[in-house]
């Protein structure tokens, strides 16, 4: 982004910059210690990650009040305008990503009380790893200007789609298996949502940045292969 006349117009555009990698950093280190919390039965972490919520729902807030006063004040133009606009919308699905990391949160001490196997949750920790990938990667792609970069990061979503569906398919195999698991697995699948639609979010903020970044909108026919809907369960 080129220098302005005004020097203070550039210092409240890297301001409302700054904000969208702290969220992004925020948001990162909320889905790890969510899925470390659950794996661990860890309350206490649980619980940070629920209060780490408001923090994000401040900055977003304060994200917001920036770039309408930018707006109003500056009448910024074309890629200015670009990057402000893009930043609310950026903003707004790094606070979702914060919400659905508490949602997890909110559901380890559940799994914690379940008479569960604990390899139930592996699958779970496989599909966070890939997760945790994209919403770090997202936001180095963003911070390095790398339009290309988060093309490919965008069409990765795929993995965690497919994830999710063989999460989804071994989960309600357990279920089936033994009636004592169906409490945990049922709060592990709600977890494993959370992942799925962690993703998703991902994928908006990556188009986003690439418009920002580009002017030009990636291609609005991404595939999904989230399955789970067509899931049937053959009778005996």
């Amino acid at each position: 982004m080129g220098e302005h006349t005004v020097a203070s117009f550039d210092e409240e555009l890297g301001h409302v910059d700054r904000l969208i990698r702290d969220m992004g950093d925020l948001a990162g280190a909320m889905v790890g210690a969510s899925i470390r919390a659950l794996l661990a039965s860890d309350n206490a972490l649980a619980q940070r990650v629920i209060s780490d919520d408001a923090i994000m729902d401040a900055r977003q807030r304060e994200l917001d009040d920036r770039a309408i006063t930018l707006i109003a004040k500056r009448q910024p133009m074309a890629q200015d305008l670009r990057a402000v606009l893009g930043a609310i919308r950026m903003a707004g699905d790094l606070e979702r990503i914060g919400d659905l990391a508490k949602n997890i949160a909110k559901r380890v001490s559940a799994v914690g009380q379940s008479a569960t196997p604990r390899d139930l949750s592996h699958s779970i920790d496989a599909m966070a790893q890939l997760v945790l990938v994209q919403v770090h990667g997202v936001v180095d792609k963003y911070v390095a200007r790398d339009p290309q970069a988060l093309q490919s990061l965008r069409a990765d979503d795929e993995k965690i789609d497919v994830k999710y569906t063989a999460v989804f398919r071994e989960l309600l195999t357990y279920m089936m298996e033994d009636p004592r698991n169906i409490t945990a697995c049922t709060h592990l699948l709600f977890c494993a949502k959370n992942l799925e639609r962690i993703g998703d979010h991902v994928t908006n903020i990556a188009e986003n940045a690439y418009f920002v970044m580009t002017g030009s909108q990636l291609p609005s026919n991404r595939p999904k292969f989230d399955e789970t809907t067509q899931t049937t369960v053959s009778p005996e």
